[in-house]
């Protein structure tokens, strides 16, 4: 029972910036911000966002409970912390552009999500190898945002 309430509580917590990042996404004022911003080729139409980030929270959740339940001789602290930065950062990416109309504020914020992100992953592979392959979808969709942000701030 111990390792379903860890479970509940490992997909709690990685679907936090989703949760936070729905108060800021695009919809009434913010849609019509967003929709008037001119983005790359490349921008996915919204549905896209809508399956891809709680794919990868999910995914950041199942690493995150891998973290939990593994008898590692590491001390899991330093993860921990930083899984939870990662949280933090992601859900002020959203906040910075979304909320506050800060394209390169949010651009910055993404800079430094990555590198905690990759911070993390190594931190995680010392841990559980899977946890640390099942971050490496949300490492890419993150540099394929940092092209979107970037190209936000390059044609606005």
């Amino acid at each position: 029972m111990k390792k379903f309430w860890l479970f509940v509580l490992a997909m709690v917590i990685s679907f936090l910036p989703g949760i936070i990042g729905m108060m800021f996404s695009p919809s009434g004022m913010s849609d019509v911000w967003y929709n008037m911003l001119n983005k790359s080729v490349l921008t996915p139409d919204g549905w896209v966002f809508a399956v891809v980030w709680p794919i990868l929270y999910l995914l950041l959740g199942i690493a995150l409970y891998l973290i939990f339940i593994d008898k590692t001789r590491y001390s899991k602290i330093k993860s921990y912390w930083l899984f939870i930065a990662n949280i933090v950062l992601n859900a002020l990416w959203s906040y910075t552009f979304f909320g506050l109309h800060l394209i390169g504020i949010s651009l910055i914020v993404l800079i430094v999500l990555i590198g905690f992100t990759i911070w993390m992953m190594r931190n995680f592979k010392l841990i559980s190898k899977a946890s640390y392959w099942l971050i490496w979808p949300y490492l890419i969709w993150l540099f394929f945002a940092l092209y979107l942000n970037g190209a936000i701030s390059l044609l606005n």
